[in-house]
């Protein structure tokens, strides 16, 4: 039987290859659709290919530096490393969060009745203010982690005693201090504003579900209404991806809390919190690719 310090590396490595893998393959079958198969793009698969180019962002700058830590290799980030690559990971990671909470915001108006006068406004918009939404994202996470470059410098060294963060390679300049409390817990409630977004969004699809599929069941044929439509499969879709996304943030984020608040540093939860936070990343593409039209279509011509 391998031991614990070999299963990890190598499931990290799997993990790495199997969202890029995904990720990739998803973006190419987005540009595949863009220039060859116009009559099936739809507005919101610009958010989505926005939302998987962040999401290989993030597995590139968490996993590596990762499995690079978990086989040992020492000094791969120096002070310029650990600023560049964590900076570049907390972007990434913050602009996953705005595009799921943009993505189901989407869905939510464009589901909405035209006889609300909200969405008759927004709906013929609806592009423009998807491209503004994510620009602004783009421009809030730039600003908010360009203040944490000061504030992360590489280990100094492997065993820590206090409270702060201390993650692979990198730790808080101020170790064992409270200074970096403030903007950790500023981060949170940024964070959370974005959840609580998708969650109202996610609670306003299922009740839309619900009413849709009593009308159906009193208007058609149990056959009939069991037939999901299109507007329907792109709602599961994106019930799905932010399912997903609350379930892996909340696991992350209490383990974050507990590893910052702690003063004794547990590796196996360090661990544990790499895999969480690129979970999501990972299962994402293959979400998407479950009703994607292009797909189900070359897999029917591959099968007969």
């Amino acid at each position: 039987m391998l031991p614990s310090e070999t299963i990890f590396p190598i499931f990290l490595i799997f993990q790495f290859c199997l969202s890029v893998i995904g990720n990739s393959s998803l973006l190419m079958l987005y540009i595949y659709t863009f220039f060859f198969k116009p009559h099936f793009k739809k507005p919101i698969d610009s958010v989505f290919m926005h939302l998987t180019i962040v999401n290989i962002s993030t597995i590139m700058f968490s996993l590596i530096k990762d499995i690079m830590f978990s086989f040992r290799v020492p000094n791969f980030l120096d002070d310029v490393g650990c600023k560049a690559v964590l900076f570049s990971f907390r972007v990434s990671r913050g602009l996953s969060i705005c595009t799921t909470s943009v993505l189901s915001t989407s869905q939510v108006i464009t589901i909405s009745p035209s006889n609300s006068k909200l969405a008759s406004w927004l709906k013929p918009r609806l592009s423009t203010w998807t491209f503004s939404s994510l620009l602004c994202s783009w421009l809030i996470n730039l600003l908010i982690y360009g203040f944490m470059l000061d504030l992360v410098i590489a280990k100094t060294n492997n065993s820590h005693y206090g409270h702060g963060y201390s993650h692979g390679y990198c730790q808080n300049k101020n170790f064992g201090n409270q200074d970096s409390e403030w903007f950790f817990s500023f981060l949170i409630t940024h964070d959370l504003i974005y959840v609580a977004v998708m969650m109202w969004a996610s609670l306003y699809m299922v009740i839309f579900l619900h009413r849709h599929r009593k009308t159906a069941q009193h208007l058609h044929s149990p056959s009939l209404s069991s037939q999901p439509s299109p507007e329907h499969k792109a709602i599961h879709s994106t019930l799905s991806l932010v399912s997903c996304f609350v379930l892996t943030y909340w696991l992350n984020n209490s383990i974050t809390l507990y590893s910052f608040y702690t003063k004794e540093k547990i590796p196996r939860l360090e661990a544990i919190d790499t895999i969480l936070t690129t979970s999501y990343p990972t299962i994402c593409p293959f979400l998407l690719m479950k009703n994607n039209k292009v797909i189900l279509q070359f897999t029917l011509h591959f099968l007969y």
